[in-house]
């Protein structure tokens, strides 16, 4: 039976066929009990189709671990999955440094990149947890679906006033997922709508040979892996007015791919760093361009009560003769 094309006859059918759906496709909730995640809730997303990921609820629903058929394809750090970032003040406004890791690390809300006018690398979101409000399994939808939601409120008097509501959710018996985001500025002023998803892929997704192309076109690739001199300065590509833009990247055997509507984030960067025992490539969609000094552009505002919407759709597949029928 193909589980990825499962309805709800075929859902009744797997039902008669096992003592629990969760042995087919499951969210888990979880803690880690070790090392620097400690204590770190994490929701365990299995599609039943080759794809395994965790949502850590203690981040702003980022997703910390990506696997198919059973290899790891999100970068991992020395830190582990479950390490937190400590205030966002510390190191000089580098403390995501310490705890930079995991498949997904959403970036803002008031700030992107590198620390400026008292703002922290990356703005402040990375060290905002999440309310989880609701997760699990959904096999009577049109399109069986796991899924997770949550709120995260970055707040502070005076500056700061912004509400993410995320859903996460990943067809059962496939292996792709979608992220949807709304931005909503709960304030009484404008506010700056900054936004950066920091994917990152590992090894073997990103092995030598590795290419990255972006709507059809190779943009970077075969890389040279590993590289003795990085990390590599990020690079910044401006993406056609309107359209979907379309990110994959192929090596070692899988393609990872990335969709997303340029109209809500029209900015791709690519960053890397490929030295020995590191071997990290990122791609990150973005609301914000960068001048030609690294500094943030002019970010779009928000108003009071505005939301904004957001969409990325990940997929993952076999390529060339690792591609099974």
């Amino acid at each position: 039976m193909n589980i990825a094309a499962t309805t709800g006859f075929e859902a009744a059918r797997l039902r008669s066929l096992t003592g629990d759906l969760a042995q087919i496709a499951s969210v888990r909730r979880i803690a880690l009990d070790d090392g620097p995640g400690h204590g770190a809730r994490m929701l365990a997303f299995s599609t039943g189709g080759g794809l395994d990921f965790w949502v850590a609820a203690d981040r702003p629903l980022d997703i910390a671990t990506l696997s198919w058929r059973g290899v790891q394809l999100g970068w991992q750090s020395p830190a582990g999955p479950g390490a937190r970032p400590a205030s966002a003040g510390a190191d000089g406004g580098r403390s995501f440094d310490r705890a930079f890791g995991g498949f997904l690390v959403t970036c803002g809300l008031e700030h992107i990149r590198q620390p400026a006018d008292g703002h922290p690398l990356h703005g402040s979101l990375p060290y905002s947890p999440a309310r989880l409000r609701a997760y699990g399994e959904d096999w009577e939808a049109a399109e069986p679906m796991l899924y997770c939601e949550g709120d995260v409120v970055q707040w502070r008097n005076g500056a700061d006033a912004y509400l993410l509501k995320r859903r996460i959710e990943a067809p059962i018996g496939g292996a792709g997922l979608r992220i949807l985001d709304r931005i909503e500025n709960i304030g009484p002023e404008p506010l700056p709508l900054c936004l950066l998803y920091h994917f990152n892929l590992g090894y073997p997704a990103v092995a030598p040979g590795t290419v990255l192309e972006l709507d059809g076109e190779r943009l970077l690739g075969p890389l040279a892996m590993p590289e003795e001199e990085g990390p590599v300065p990020a690079s910044l590509h401006l993406l056609q007015a309107g359209a979907v833009a379309e990110c994959r990247v192929r090596g070692g055997g899988t393609q990872v791919r990335f969709r997303w509507r340029s109209d809500c984030l029209p900015y791709l960067q690519l960053w890397r760093d490929l030295r020995p025992r590191r071997g990290v490539f990122s791609v990150e969609p973005c609301t914000v361009g960068r001048r030609a000094d690294g500094s943030n552009a002019d970010a779009p505002l928000l108003e009071p009560g505005e939301t904004a919407n957001f969409a990325i759709e990940v997929g993952i597949e076999a390529t060339g003769e690792d591609k099974q029928g």
